[in-house]
């Protein structure tokens, strides 16, 4: 079966909006190339079709390879809904390549997630909480809906929320947001135990601020932890940044409340 292309805008772009399309960037001159080729091959086929994989010669399409920025090869790149939403470079052993797949490979519940998250952005926790579930049941490591279901909970049940993205670390493409529900999720326990924090000028408003974030109050919450950065930026090991920017992972870089308030905090800060 061959692999290689002729037509990069129909056969990997226009495709990639149909499933994965996984890029195999190589040369016959390239040593690593011929190693990582019959992997790569061998997955395809036994993918059951879940992704395609296209097999692109850069000497025969130099100016594909400079518009990606191919610098070294074999470099591999996979392409969904005509972007490139990750990559490898050199000869990896198949079994990091499976594992790479793994953890690079759209889920096939994408279409509930999205829902999900527009549900979360219309504060409608239960019904996406509901749908989270149901994917949890049935995927129990699928990242993904594990930090959308911690965030759904963090503000009801920060323990339950932590436990929920334990298992994601530093590696995982949602790693930061985990991080971000473990930084939240933590300072709730000022809260209820308001000596762990110093005695300081800021202390009454920090614990305010704390208590916005649970209240789902973020704009207020950040508004105020702002203020405290401008006043004593090392107040709890320099919390309130670090909170401010846990809020921001959370809500997304597209957020309202993220564009209108990355700019203060960064102000605030220089």
């Amino acid at each position: 079966m061959s692999y290689d292309i002729n037509d990069f805008e129909k056969e990997i772009i226009q495709k990639s909006h149909s499933l994965p399309v996984l890029v195999d960037f190589w040369a016959e001159w390239c040593g690593p190339c011929k190693i990582l080729g019959p992997v790569l091959e061998d997955l395809a086929q036994q993918s059951g079709e879940k992704w395609l994989l296209a097999k692109l010669n850069t000497e025969q399409h130099p100016t594909v390879a400079a518009q990606y920025g191919i610098k070294s090869i074999p470099n591999v790149k996979l392409f969904v809904d005509g972007k490139v939403i990750d990559e490898f470079t050199g000869a990896l052993p198949k079994a990091q390549v499976i594992e790479w797949l793994s953890k690079a490979l759209p889920s096939k519940y994408q279409v509930e997630i999205e829902n999900a998250q527009k549900l979360l952005a219309k504060k409608k926790i239960s019904e996406a909480k509901g749908l989270l579930k149901k994917i949890i049941d049935e995927d129990p490591l699928n990242e993904q809906a594990l930090v959308l279901f911690a965030q759904a909970i963090l503000t009801s049940d920060s323990v339950q929320a932590i436990k929920l993205i334990e298992s994601i670390n530093v590696g995982s493409k949602y790693f930061e947001a985990a991080e971000a529900i473990r930084t939240i999720g933590l300072v709730f326990q000022h809260i209820n135990e308001p000596q762990s924090l110093p005695e300081d000028g800021v202390k009454d408003s920090y614990l305010n601020a704390i208590r916005e974030i649970k209240a789902n109050n973020f704009e207020r919450a950040i508004t105020e932890f702002i203020q405290i950065v401008q006043k004593n930026r090392n107040y709890d090991n320099d919390g309130a940044r670090k909170i401010c920017v846990s809020i921001f992972n959370i809500l997304g870089n597209d957020n309202p409340i993220t564009k209108k308030h990355r700019r203060a905090l960064s102000s605030a800060l220089f």
